[in-house]
């Protein structure tokens, strides 16, 4: 697809993101569809994505709703961020390793 992007930079609980969004993904009136990529810095985990990458493709309105994409993504990583496994890896950073 041949899509505009905006770029937004947040930092996330210490973790710099680069916010990309293209609300008209498929540049059709007919079947509208917008695409919102989150990339950490260094491509270090994320609550959304064990690789540093996530590619969401949703609709505009979906992101609007939520405040824009800055706001859509932080609410995103937030609402995951809750969940046990990010927790877990949270935890296990504050411990010291020998190993």
């Amino acid at each position: 697809m041949s899509s505009t992007y905006q770029s937004f930079r947040i930092d996330w609980q210490g973790i710099g993101i680069e916010i990309r969004w293209a609300p008209n993904w498929t540049n059709s009136s007919a079947y509208p569809v917008a695409h919102l990529e989150l990339i950490s810095d260094g491509r270090v985990k994320l609550p959304v994505t064990e690789t540093g990458y996530r590619s969401h493709f949703t609709s505009r309105e979906a992101v609007e709703d939520h405040g824009g994409p800055v706001a859509f993504a932080i609410a995103w990583l937030n609402h995951e961020a809750q969940g046990e496994a990010w927790q877990r890896r949270v935890e296990q950073s504050k411990q010291l390793s020998l190993f």
